[in-house]
């Protein structure tokens, strides 16, 4: 088994007391292989967008420990966890969350120049190409469709070449072409370019292109499945 790339220890996320206290994770150990496409699966309110958010450092959990690439961040001060998440997280969410005044261009190179990195001119042409946006390059999102807009987002998450890529409900804005448009680049993202995806989905067809699934249920990993079928996913 490859080295985790990201490492759940122990977590709990617990919100609120008394009455109003929520356990939206219980007691989760889980690693998460470098170069796989991981999908998290759950009925709303199971604790699978908490769970993408405290492992890509977006929340803190109240119990337990997170590490990517061996490294702890749940004891990061501010600086350094915003400094981790820009250089070594890529996000793609379900609403683009594209500058509106920037051209694509500029909104893919983004998050390095925020990080004060060079630009790889040969990466960022491959990953255009690839993505199909090398002739939007100057288009601002309100002149891009969704699906367009969606794969201005993940080139930004690419270009950084981050440790992983997570993504929440990636294709919820989307129709059925440009959501297997989407998903299909997450996938190369995986097989072309070594890259490591964690997706938070509802969707059983999205979650079928993963190498494993996640199934969550009251804050707990109730099943793993590795490459399942479609009928296994409507069992869990």
């Amino acid at each position: 088994m490859s080295t985790p790339i990201v490492a759940l220890n122990g977590v709990s996320k617990i919100y609120g007391s008394g009455a109003t206290r929520v356990v939206a994770l219980d007691n989760v150990s889980v690693g998460f292989e470098a170069g796989r496409f991981t999908a998290i699966m759950g009925p709303s309110g199971s604790g699978k967008s908490t769970m993408l958010h405290v492992l890509a450092g977006l929340d803190t959990p109240s119990e337990g420990s997170v590490q990517i690439e061996g490294r702890e961040i749940t004891d990061l001060d501010d600086d350094d966890l915003t400094r981790l998440r820009r250089e070594r997280i890529g996000f793609v969410f379900q609403s683009f969350n594209l500058v509106p005044t920037l051209d694509a261009k500029a909104n893919m190179l983004l998050p390095l120049k925020l990080a004060g990195e060079r630009v790889d001119p040969q990466w960022f042409d491959q990953i255009a190409s690839s993505l199909g946006l090398s002739e939007r390059l100057s288009h601002r999102p309100s002149e891009l469709s969704g699906g367009q807009q969606q794969r201005v987002a993940v080139a930004r998450a690419l270009l950084m070449r981050p440790a992983v890529i997570v993504a929440d409900e990636p294709t919820g804005n989307l129709d059925s072409q440009a959501s297997a448009e989407v998903l299909s680049m997450l996938r190369e993202a995986v097989d072309k370019l070594g890259q490591s995806v964690i997706m938070v989905t509802h969707d059983e067809n999205s979650a079928l292109i993963a190498d494993r699934v996640l199934a969550v249920r009251d804050g707990k990993i109730s099943a793993s499945l590795d490459h399942p079928t479609a009928d296994q996913l409507r069992e869990i």
